[in-house]
């Protein structure tokens, strides 16, 4: 068992068990903040200083002030490819009708998505995929992504290197609420693009705005 204390910032979903089981299995001290979107940025983190940070799927952006009191390294698994930066990532790969997505782990860096990149995990995005669905790849991924590094850093003792780079584009919170949005003169083809690339359970929905009324896609 290694000597190293962890502090780990996640979403409570599919994998996180078997992350902090392996991480207790392998390492003296772990610590876990869990969360759900919208919740604020656990203010406990602050009171102890950390050897390594993961954030796993992680609700909250890591503040710098949290990184500071990283003395190794800071890593964040991130449920996109390099090509896809930011919020929103699988609704615009929905959205894009692309044929393959991935997860990636890099660096943290105060910057969201622009630390330098560990290891990305490609796979295959099928014609009947949904938005749903694709995201429960990535969590399943992101999972043997985790594993794949840690592996790693346990038998070397340093973290592997890809030679990936970021995409310039970075999606952004506003995008996302736009591609919500229905108006009257688009085609057929792009309001069913809309609906299948923002349609996921108990979140918002497609929707059209007429006459100051909210109407909101419903299955």
């Amino acid at each position: 068992m290694l000597d190293k204390s962890i502090i780990v910032f996640a979403k409570d979903k599919y994998g996180l068990t078997d992350v902090i089981s392996y991480l207790k299995s392998n390492f003296a001290n772990v610590r876990v903040f869990k969360g759900s979107v919208g919740d604020k940025f656990p203010e406990q983190a602050y009171s102890g200083k950390y050897d390594i940070c993961f954030s796993y799927m992680s609700p909250w952006i890591i503040p710098q002030k949290m990184l500071l009191r990283i003395k190794e390294f800071a890593v964040n698994f991130h449920p996109g490819p390099p090509e896809y930066r930011g919020i929103g990532c699988t609704n615009f790969a929905i959205y894009n009708n692309e044929t393959k997505y991935g997860v990636t782990a890099h660096f943290m860096e105060p910057k969201v998505d622009s630390g330098e990149i560990i290891n990305v995990r490609y796979f295959p995005i099928l014609p009947e995929d949904t938005l749903f669905s694709l995201t429960q790849k990535c969590y399943k991924q992101a999972l043997k992504l985790f594993y794949d590094v840690l592996d790693y850093y346990i038998k070397y003792g340093k973290l592997p290197k890809s030679n990936k780079k970021w995409s310039r584009r970075l999606y952004t919170r506003q995008e996302l609420n736009e591609l919500c949005r229905i108006r009257n003169r688009m085609s057929p083809i792009e309001v069913k693009k809309r609906i299948k690339a923002t349609n996921f359970p108990n979140m918002p929905k497609a929707y059209i705005q007429m006459s100051g009324y909210r109407f909101e896609y419903k299955e």
